[in-house]
């Protein structure tokens, strides 16, 4: 070894620090957790660090580069000194360190996935699963809500990508045909105006619920005629044939991985919803409505 690289023979904690590529904070805690020794102190009180501290601490500190834990390294200096390769204890803490660095990497590839979808369709719409994002593709530009798309990513969670997906039939229909998504807005406002003020016999109620009953009418003759009900059965078929063990709407992984879809009560017992009692029963008086006119079964 060349002069230059023998270390002195013992050096202080900060030169120590400074050889290793750590900080002296850093060492104190090592000597804390019992993965280095604690030298004597010199006359001075002050630590002094010899040759086979400062191996050991360059030896901690590949390991720790490497993604190894610090009390995993620490069960790997307890190994027989002897052994040259580190012994069982090490090679099992290496294959799980590589098995972790596996995952992340994973992770990792799964995140830059979803920021790419992000960028391609859009910051909102990057975030749905492929199989809605797909209904939605070449609808005129700006024809979509940002409420629409925050429907979907409710609707998503609860039924998983199938459900939103056919939901998306929705506003795919509104998105072609302006005068059906003007008449949607209007219906909206007056439902949202049905607030606290309004009690829930106002006269009001009654009426917005049969508009909202009208429209629904409408919406849904609009859908069948444009063929998209038959989309939405080329759809269920797909997710039948790709999924046929379940045979319903599970997260099927290519979305943006938020975890398992929720059932309708758990997911209405966890959103914040505020709707107004009268609100509530225009909701109640529409579906009246749509019962009474659908035929019986």
């Amino acid at each position: 070894m060349p002069a230059s690289f023998v270390p002195p023979r013992q050096v202080k904690i900060g030169d120590a620090a400074a050889f290793a590529g750590c900080t002296p904070r850093a060492i104190r805690h090592y000597h804390e957790i019992g993965l280095l020794p604690e030298p004597e102190r010199g006359g001075d009180d002050r630590r002094r660090y010899g040759y086979e501290d400062m191996i050991r601490l360059l030896w901690i500190r590949r390991m720790a580069d490497a993604g190894i834990a610090l009390e995993d390294i620490r069960e790997a200096f307890a190994e027989d000194p002897a052994d040259a390769h580190g012994g069982d204890r090490i090679e099992a803490v290496l294959e799980r360190v590589e098995g972790s660095l596996a995952a992340q990497e994973a992770e990792l590839r799964r995140q830059r996935t979803a920021v790419q979808r992000m960028r391609v369709e859009g910051s909102r719409m990057g975030l749905l699963s492929d199989l809605v994002t797909d209904r939605l593709k070449g609808l005129p530009e700006g024809s979509l809500h940002q409420a629409d798309l925050d429907t979907l990513l409710v609707t998503e969670r609860i039924f998983g990508p199938l459900g939103a997906a056919v939901q998306a039939t929705r506003f795919v229909a509104l998105a072609t045909h302006p005068a059906l998504r003007e008449e949607s807005d209007r219906i909206d406002a007056a439902e949202e105006a049905l607030d606290d003020s309004v009690a829930v016999d106002d006269p009001r109620v009654a009426q917005v619920a049969a508009e909202r009953h009208a429209f629904e009418t409408a919406l849904h003759a609009v859908i069948e005629e444009s063929g998209l009900d038959e989309d939405d059965d080329a759809l269920f078929d797909a997710w039948d044939s790709a999924h046929p063990e379940t045979g319903d709407a599970e997260e099927d992984g290519s979305g943006s991985g938020s975890g398992r879809a929720m059932s309708v009560l758990e997911a209405t017992g966890k959103m914040p919803y505020d709707f107004a009692p009268a609100r509530l029963r225009c909701m109640e008086l529409a579906q009246e409505l749509s019962a009474r006119d659908s035929p019986a079964t």
